[in-house]
């Protein structure tokens, strides 16, 4: 049990918390991709490059779950491109594809103008910073300045950029060491159970799950309804 110690300082989760999005790696639409795909000499169908991709995708998933280590979309993508073409690829031909992929994966990425304004309201009273499972560097700091909220944050710590996801619990040390804080000066809010309560609480870090539906058991004062809760919990 924690002692409730006046935070100073909020972390915050990204996808599903801080923004809306698809987790699918398939229903967002990929004809442009698919179209790369099939310049670059793949003689695939599109339902076919989407079923094979998710199992290359969904092999690096099952590898990552036994450590917690992050893999990225270029290893991903380089595994994929040489099965389908059969052929060693330059290193421009798998960050075009990669690059590709992300941005109509992206086009399940939403904004909410309240959380802006959310943000704002807490950065008034408290240090901010992100703390996410990604598999491309650069991808939330570019949403991060997309929605114009960038510079609330003092750190953004990824899974990609320090090879460890979440609930591994080196990842949330190196948050709080980045901040240069104890655990107990921090609030952590997230949507995702083990990642971003279970995994903080560990680490030692008072956190608040994004449970509209109830479908956990974390106690009520720890539970919100959206991220725009937050500010009402905190002193």
């Amino acid at each position: 049990m924690h002692n409730v110690a006046m935070p100073t300082h909020a972390l915050f989760d990204f996808f599903g918390t801080l923004v809306d999005y698809s987790p699918s790696r398939t229903e967002q639409g990929y004809e442009q991709t698919h179209a790369l795909l099939r310049r670059m000499g793949a003689e695939i169908s599109y339902v076919d490059f989407l079923t094979a991709w998710s199992e290359t995708s969904a092999g690096f998933d099952r590898r990552a779950d036994v450590d917690d280590r992050e893999f990225s979309m270029t290893e991903a993508g380089t595994e994929f491109l040489g099965v389908v073409l059969g052929r060693s690829l330059g290193v421009d031909e798998i960050s075009a594809f990669v690059d590709c992929y992300v941005g109509e994966w992206n086009k399940g990425v939403t904004y909410r103008s309240e959380v802006v304004v959310c943000l704002d309201e807490l950065a008034a009273n408290y240090r901010l910073a992100v703390v996410s499972n990604t598999h491309q560097p650069g991808l939330v700091q570019g949403h991060l300045a997309a929605m114009g909220v960038l510079d609330r944050f003092e750190a953004v710590v990824t899974s990609i950029d320090f090879g460890w996801r979440k609930p591994h619990p080196k990842i949330y040390s190196a948050a709080l060491d980045t901040l240069g804080i104890e655990a107990q000066a921090a609030v952590f809010v997230g949507d995702s159970y083990e990642p971003d309560f279970l995994g903080p609480e560990r680490a030692g870090i008072r956190a608040f799950l994004i449970d509209p539906q109830r479908q956990t058991t974390v106690p009520d004062e720890r539970r919100l309804e959206s991220v725009l809760d937050l500010p009402d919990r905190l002193p």
